[in-house]
């Protein structure tokens, strides 16, 4: 089974479950309402507003469970028009608002005699993390807007909220193994039995804002705030998770693009992510309004200032290095970067969302071996912006990103095993 960026899936709708506490998958929803509506089929609507675009999922279900949880497909995946609700800081309004064309195409496919009956949810992520942490007014604000309009909805509106890194990290795990049907087996007795020790994958999620790390370990887990526990198809599951805030695909260019301006000696920057030939003028002012990018702007900094490639990935790899704490680990077998605790790893990982799309990008998505993965990455960096221009002009405005994304995501490896299926999404 081929995966095509994040898994639609069930991710959004998972967020519905309550924090913490994922007890049954699409369950909570399902059992709230399967007395209520006399059909075969039940519908729920998710947006899930992550940090650089919101996305609107109509789910179906059928009113009979497998041993207590639902079995989920997918009706209908919308992409809202415009950035992630949290850009909307100074117009809360709009965030709101940018949730009607698809709303619209939503209550086009449910049931006009379920509507009532069907819920709709809005789980957001990272991007309103941060908005929350620079700016709680704002971010109630938005909340509020969004709330007003699906309110209006002809539907059972089940709120607005924020979820957190774990809940994000947690749910992707079930998403991923739900959809590589690993969760529960039949036997031919009819039974439901659980899958054998070790079978279930871990997962690597990274948005624009975050990154998720997720998986079964060996052993317990010493940090309980790094645990989530719950129960799906009658058995239970303990996974470690864990949530890198600001290390994000975005936010990760954004905090070492700040290192470079710093760095770099006035009045040109000179970034050996970018390819060489590469040749722009970079606004200042939106980089350090970041909640990520710690440091202050240059003393009497110019509203611009240019910038240009040097296609240069070791000294790339270098500058992104410095953006992890990696002696805080020296010499621990529980810890990835940072300090951070977390139990050795085990078995196999699959990555999706911007892992993903980084690797699908340079046709990296055929389990092909790490060597050559690192030989194809920074051969595309080395690659003269004229030619890369050239050969993929479809992929502007991101196009320049894809070297430090890769070398990025590269650097990020040394966390989880080598083995580990990191790029064959397949």
């Amino acid at each position: 089974m081929k995966l095509t960026g994040k898994t639609q899936v069930l991710t959004a709708l998972l967020g519905a479950t309550a924090a913490l506490a994922v007890t049954a998958l699409v369950l909570t929803l399902v059992e709230a309402i399967s007395v209520l509506l006399p059909t075969d089929s039940k519908f729920g609507i998710v947006f899930d507003a992550g940090s650089s675009h919101t996305s609107l999922f109509v789910y179906r279900w059928p009113a009979d469970k497998e041993n207590d949880t639902g079995v989920v497909s997918q009706a209908l995946a919308c992409q809202v028009k415009g950035p992630g609700i949290s850009s909307y800081a100074s117009d809360p309004a709009q965030a709101g608002e940018s949730l009607r064309g698809c709303l619209e195409e939503a209550l086009a496919v449910v049931p006009e005699a379920q509507q009532q009956r069907t819920p709709v949810f809005l789980g957001a992520t990272a991007g309103m993390r941060l908005l929350s942490q620079k700016n709680s007014s704002q971010a109630e604000h938005i909340f509020a807007a969004v709330a007003q309009v699906l309110g209006q909805a002809p539907l059972a509106f089940w709120g607005a909220e924020l979820l957190s890194g774990q809940d994000e990290g947690a749910l992707g795990w079930i998403t991923i193994n739900y959809v590589l049907g690993l969760l529960v087996k039949y036997s031919f007795s009819g039974e439901w039995i659980r899958p054998p020790e070790g079978t279930l994958v871990g997962a690597l999620d990274m948005g624009g804002a975050s990154t998720q790390i997720t998986f079964v370990p060996r052993g317990p887990i010493r940090d309980e705030s790094a645990q989530a526990s719950f129960r799906l198809y009658g058995f239970e599951h303990r996974v470690y998770t864990h949530s890198y805030p600001c290390f994000g695909r975005d936010q990760m260019l954004n905090r070492l693009l700040a290192r470079l301006v710093q760095s770099s000696p006035a009045p040109r920057v000179r970034h050996p992510c970018y390819h060489s030939g590469y040749v722009d003028s970079l606004s200042l002012a939106p980089l350090y309004e970041s909640p990520c990018v710690q440091a202050a702007p240059p003393p009497d900094f110019p509203p611009s200032l240019p910038v240009e490639g040097t296609g240069n990935p070791g000294a790339c790899v270098s500058a992104i290095r410095e953006l992890f704490n990696f002696p805080s680990c020296h010499g621990r077998e529980d810890c990835a970067f940072n300090g951070v605790y977390q139990p050795p790893v085990r078995g196999q990982f699959y990555a999706f969302s911007n892992f993903y799309h980084t690797f699908h990008f340079l046709n990296l998505t055929a389990g092909q071996p790490l060597a050559t993965v690192n030989a194809t990455v920074w051969e595309f960096c080395q690659k003269p912006w004229k030619l890369v221009e050239a050969a993929w002009p479809e992929q502007q405005p991101w196009l320049r990103d894809h070297c430090a994304s890769g070398l990025y995501i590269l650097t990020r490896l040394p966390a989880v095993p080598r083995g580990a299926r990191l790029w064959a999404l397949t």
